[in-house]
C-alpha cells in the first residue's frame, strides 16, 4: 500500500509520460507550479501498482 498526494493542479490534458515523482514535498515545475494531467497521474498510479516503490510511504507526482 502506498499513499499518493496529487499535485495542487490536476486537470484533464495530454498524456506525456514525462513526469517526476517526489516524496513528502510537492513536485514543482520551472514556474513553481505543482501540476499534473489526469492522464499522467493515472500512469503514475498504475506504475506504482505494478512495481511498488513506495510501500507504506507517500509520494507525489508532477511536472
Amino acid at each position: 500500500m502506498a499513499y499518493v498526494s496529487p499535485a495542487e493542479e490536476i486537470a484533464p490534458g495530454e498524456r506525456t509520460g514525462r513526469f517526476r515523482i517526489g516524496g513528502d514535498q510537492p513536485v514543482l515545475d520551472a514556474d513553481g507550479r505543482s501540476r499534473i494531467s489526469v492522464e499522467d497521474m493515472a500512469v503514475a498510479l498504475i506504475d506504482e501498482a505494478e512495481l511498488p516503490r513506495f510501500v507504506r510511504r507517500r509520494f507525489t507526482v508532477g511536472y
